[in-house]
């Protein structure tokens, strides 16, 4: 069964971990999943995403680094994500075209218009059909990211870190307007709690979808 879902949210909202147990649990029911995130995926978009997450790049503007993101999604959707599709996996995606609309449109300022034409382009006219928005306050969504560089000794990726709280206030707002405009494919998931609670809200998300694709 082919179907693309994509996991959403600001900064240390649990994206990652929660992939790899909806990854597990779709698995158990006997999908072939794939795993991905953007910016990266494959060799060539993994070479943007150090320019774009190294905080020794802060003086990336704001255009050049919405060109970026769409450059490596442009590689990620045609090398990895389609094949994966075509293949029938369930292709589960760590952010997708929503984030360059949350981050560099809510975020950054730059045209929505603008960011929505570069997206259709560069995604080829690729739709997820189900968004997993995990939402929490923007504070302890900041907290939880930079304590994880620090545990994990992940500084070269902390650009978006070292942001304002303000730029990543604004990132969640858009994120929840974004889910309020498309309420048909967005689910906002709870991301506050235990990593278990926040998974049975996820599946609960998803069940449905797979009772109507396997019917």
């Amino acid at each position: 069964m082919s179907l693309f879902i994509t996991f959403e949210g600001i900064e240390g909202c649990g994206k990652t971990t929660q992939i790899s147990h909806l990854a597990d649990y779709l698995r158990q029911l006997g999908h072939s999943v794939v795993t991905t995130r953007e910016p990266g995926g494959c060799a060539i978009a993994d070479a943007i995403r150090n320019i774009l997450l190294n905080p020794d790049n802060k003086g990336l503007v704001p255009r050049a680094e919405l060109l970026l993101y769409a450059a490596a999604r442009a590689q990620h959707v045609d090398e990895v994500v389609r094949p994966a599709l075509n293949s029938g996996a369930v292709v589960l995606c760590d952010r997708y075209s929503d984030a360059t609309l949350a981050y560099q449109g809510y975020g950054r300022g730059l045209d929505n218009a603008l960011i929505c034409h570069l997206n259709e382009l560069a995604s080829g006219g690729l739709v997820p059909r189900l968004t997993l928005l995990l939402d929490m306050p923007a504070a302890d969504g900041l907290g939880r990211a930079n304590r994880r560089n620090t545990e994990q000794d992940n500084a070269q990726e902390s650009r978006f870190e070292m942001e304002s709280l303000l730029f990543h206030q604004r990132i969640r707002q858009g994120y929840l307007e974004l889910a309020q405009r498309d309420q048909q494919r967005f689910r906002v998931i709870d991301a506050r709690g235990g990593i278990e609670e926040v998974a049975l809200r996820i599946r609960q998300a998803v069940d449905p979808l797979l009772s109507r694709d396997c019917s």
